[in-house]
C-alpha cells in the first residue's frame, strides 16, 4: 500500500500548494491512501468546512488536526457530519468529533486513521497514550484493519519519539505534527514502524513556522504586539512523508520524506520511481 501524508497546511498558500499538486501525485504515485493534517489552513488558525472539502476534493482521504481544532467556531459543528476530519483522541468525553476512524482505501484496504495530542507544553489533555492503546487493542493491525496511522500532534521530540516506540510494531506509520519544520530522521523502528518526528508543514518557509516574520520578530525582540499573526504568502514547501506498507502485514518497508517546491531542498521517495 502506497501511502503519503502531508504536513500541517498554512494558510491560502499552503491550501493552494496541496490543491495544485495532489491530484498530480496521486496519479504519477499511484497513491492508495493520503492523510492532510489541516489544522492551521483557515489563515493558520482552524479549519473551515469549505476548506475541508477542498482537501478532501484534491484527493487526501481524510484531514487530521490538533491544537487549533476549534479557532475556526463552525468545525464544532461541521466536524460532527465530516467522519474524514479527526480531531485529536485524547479531547475530554463529549467533545464533538471522532480522534479516530476506520477509512477504505482505494484497494478496499481498510485504514485506521488517529489523531493524538501530546501533553508536554500543550493543553494538559488526557493521557495520549492511554487514549491511542485502547484504539489500537480495539482494531488491532492484521486484525481489525490493514494499516494503522497516528498523527501525532506534539511540541516535543521526545514525546513523539516515545509514541513512535510505543505503537512500534502495531503501527503502519507514526508521524509528528505542530512544529512547522521537517525533521531528518525518517526510519523505520525495530518493529517495523515507519516513523518521522515531524512532517514539516506545507507553506512559505521564508517566515517564522509559516507566519509573516514581522509580528512574529516585534514579539520576540520587543515583547509587544502590534497585530494579529498572519500566514507569509509566498510561494510554499508542501512537506510530507511517503510510506511503502506491506499488506500482509501492516508494517513498513520503506519511508521518506517528501518535500517539493518552495525554499527548501526537494526530497522525493526513490522507492516510487
Amino acid at each position: 500500500m502506497r501511502l503519503l501524508f502531508i504536513g500541517d497546511i498554512v494558510g491560502r498558500t499552503g491550501r493552494a500548494a496541496l490543491l495544485d499538486r495532489l491530484p498530480e501525485l496521486r496519479r504519477d504515485w499511484a497513491l492508495d491512501f493520503v492523510v492532510v493534517n489541516g489544522e492551521n489552513a483557515a489563515g493558520g488558525f482552524g479549519i473551515t468546512e469549505a476548506i475541508c472539502d477542498e482537501m478532501l476534493d484534491a484527493g487526501a482521504d481524510c484531514v487530521t488536526l490538533g491544537n487549533h481544532a476549534w479557532d475556526q467556531k463552525e468545525a464544532l459543528v461541521f466536524i460532527e457530519r465530516q467522519p474524514r476530519l479527526i480531531r485529536p483522541i485524547n479531547y475530554p468525553a463529549g467533545t464533538p468529533g471522532r480522534g479516530a476512524y476506520l477509512f477504505e482505501a482505494q484497494t478496499g484496504a481498510r485504514v485506521l486513521v488517529m489523531n493524538a495530542m501530546g501533553r508536554v507544553f500543550m493543553d494538559p489533555l488526557d493521557d495520549p497514550f492511554a487514549a491511542v492503546e485502547r484504539e489500537l487493542e480495539a482494531c488491532p493491525l492484521g486484525m481489525g484493519c490493514d494499516a494503522v496511522v497516528v498523527d501525532m500532534h506534539a511540541e516535543t521530540t521526545s514525546e513523539k519519539y516515545a509514541m513512535g516506540h510505543f505503537c512500534d510494531g502495531r503501527a503502519s506509520l507514526v508521524v509528528g505534527t505542530h512544529t512547522h519544520v521537517p525533521t531528518a530522521d525518517a526510519q523505520i523502528l525495530p518493529g517495523g514502524t515507519a516513523y518521522q518526528t515531524d512532517a514539516g508543514m506545507t507553506g512559505d518557509y521564508d517566515s517564522v513556522i509559516g507566519m509573516d516574520k514581522r509580528e512574529p520578530l516585534q514579539r520576540f525582540t520587543r515583547k509587544i504586539a502590534q497585530g494579529r499573526f498572519e500566514p507569509a504568502s509566498g510561494e510554499a514547501t508542501l512537506c510530507g512523508v511517503a510510506v511503502d506498507i506491506d499488506e500482509r502485514t501492516g508494517l513498513a518497508f520503506a519511508v521518506a520524506p517528501v518535500r517539493l517546491g518552495g525554499r527548501l531542498a526537494p526530497a522525493l521517495p526513490d522507492f516510487w520511481g
